[in-house]
């Protein structure tokens, strides 16, 4: 009778198993063949776009707010006032691209980005994300290499030593398994990610449905490499300048800044699409906070810019480089401002919280892969608990270092506080402890209680200044009281 049972039981788990895969696999088909179906409406739009993108945008939009992509009022509205305010900065910064990228490269930028990854891979994300109980990234940052061909001061990159690689095959997996996941966007850090440009370039030829970038000191790029960026068209660099010669020079070594710009130079004149990545510290914040340097990254041909502060990472950190809260609250307000006054596209990476919802680590919107294969949950979290030799991508998502991201965050309610290590200190010390994660930096494995806040008062007025209240505790109603 009791085997009977077990029997019985053991027929009904299989049977409810059996149908969960079934419901799981008709799911996944009808989501594969929605993502054929929007790519190949989109990939027409793109390309009357492009034709006559003055007169075609406008009817774009619309045909956009019929099928519903623009969802929120909110989102419609402001699409709205760029696409039909021919004055509007934003405007021209859109037809400033068509006249002056590369229309093919500009077509596979839209194809990849904006239709594969943000349309149809933003919403597979979501649902995924939903199936599995976890998060799931919409980008991954890997680290080819942690080798670098400069020694620049603080860099956290150098606290992982500079004889680690990953494979060529094993970035190609990653990518695979991130595509499953609705993930089209990779970005490629280091030490120097272009020590491996060729193996950067046969990514970009093997998926050419992705979008690449890569963080770079930029003096690897020359004629030969700009040739293959415009071949394969799917690879966009992010050079990192420290502000003009001094600043650069400073920290990167003699003579960095002028192969900056020549290699910019380069790209310019080729049409290429290519941004700036700067680390602002206490030392640079009034020169990158500049209505010259905004100028000047327009005029060397950026077309977008990442701002991060300096984070005191590793043993060899310089902490009297991090800003002070007036100084990131000084870039909070410059970068705000040249928002509406400027033709560059720029982004935060820290005080841009209040957007994306507090942190986007952890799987959230990315994660970081170091050279070791070690999955991180930011490129700043040197801890892990994965490695991609034992794991892969969607059962380190369901490890228990990124599910206690995935369940604490948002780690402050006020999203100019989002980070775990520099705004809410206790927050990781938490995760890193429950997880039983380790430190991955090799020269001197880090204390997770050494680290410490900074930013919260700045942060809880300038959260009360833009309209918003936390529930909590009451402090920032608190502060607009004792302000008034």
């Amino acid at each position: 009778m009791i085997l009977k049972m077990i029997s019985t039981a053991v027929s009904c788990l299989m049977i409810s198993e059996s149908r969960n895969k079934i419901y799981l696999f008709e799911r996944n088909r009808n989501m594969n063949v929605k993502e054929k179906i929007t790519k190949a409406a989109m990939n027409k739009a793109v390309n009357y776009i492009t034709k006559n993108p003055e007169e075609n945008l406008p009817k774009l939009l619309n045909w956009l707010d019929t099928l519903g992509w623009t969802q929120m009022d909110e989102v419609s509205e402001t699409l709205h006032k760029v696409v039909d305010d021919k004055e509007n900065i934003w405007h021209k910064y859109i037809i400033n691209l068509c006249q002056e990228i590369d229309l093919d490269v500009l077509k596979t930028f839209f194809t990849n980005f904006v239709v594969n990854e943000l349309m149809v891979g933003f919403k597979k994300g979501l649902e995924l994300s939903d199936i599995h109980g976890c998060n799931i990234p919409g980008a991954i940052l890997m680290d080819p290499t942690s080798a670098c061909n400069l020694k620049c001061t603080g860099c956290w990159a150098a606290e992982y030593g500079n004889q680690l690689n990953m494979s060529y095959e094993e970035m190609d997996s990653i990518i695979s398994q991130a595509n499953e996941l609705g993930a089209y966007l990779f970005l490629f850090s280091g030490g120097e990610p272009l020590v491996r440009k060729k193996d950067i370039i046969r990514l970009c030829e093997a998926h050419p449905d992705c979008q690449f970038t890569a963080f770079t000191n930029g003096t690897l790029i020359d004629e030969a490499f700009a040739n293959e960026m415009l071949r394969v068209k799917n690879f966009i660099p992010a050079i990192s300048v420290e502000g003009f010669e001094t600043a650069t020079d400073d920290r990167r070594g003699a003579g960095t800044f002028k192969k900056v710009e020549r290699a910019m130079q380069i790209l310019k004149e080729k049409h290429l699409l290519f941004g700036i990545s700067c680390c602002y510290t206490s030392n640079n914040v009034d020169v990158i906070g500049s209505a010259a340097y905004f100028d000047k990254m327009i005029e060397w041909g950026a077309k977008f810019c990442w701002f991060f502060t300096y984070m005191p990472v590793g043993e060899h950190a310089v902490p009297e480089l991090m800003v002070t809260a007036e100084q990131r609250k000084f870039m909070y307000e410059q970068i705000r401002k040249f928002r509406e006054e400027k033709p560059i596209f720029t982004l935060d990476f820290w005080n841009d919280g209040e957007y994306a919802e507090g942190c986007i680590a952890g799987g959230r919107r990315y994660l970081h892969i170091n050279a070791n294969g070690d999955y991180e949950p930011c490129a700043f979290i040197h801890y892990s608990d994965s490695n991609i030799r034992e794991k892969s991508l969607l059962e380190a998502l369901k490890s228990p270092l990124f599910m206690a991201y995935h369940n604490g965050q948002p780690w402050n309610e006020n999203h100019l506080r989002p980070c775990p290590l520099l705004d809410n200190p206790h927050k990781l010390i938490e995760a890193v402890e429950q997880s039983g994660a380790h430190s991955t930096d090799l020269e001197s494995p880090e204390d997770v209680h050494h680290l410490s806040e900074k930013w919260a008062d700045v942060a809880d007025k300038l959260w009360v200044e833009s309209g918003h209240f936390c529930s909590e505790c009451g402090k920032c109603k608190t502060v607009s009281e004792n302000d008034t």
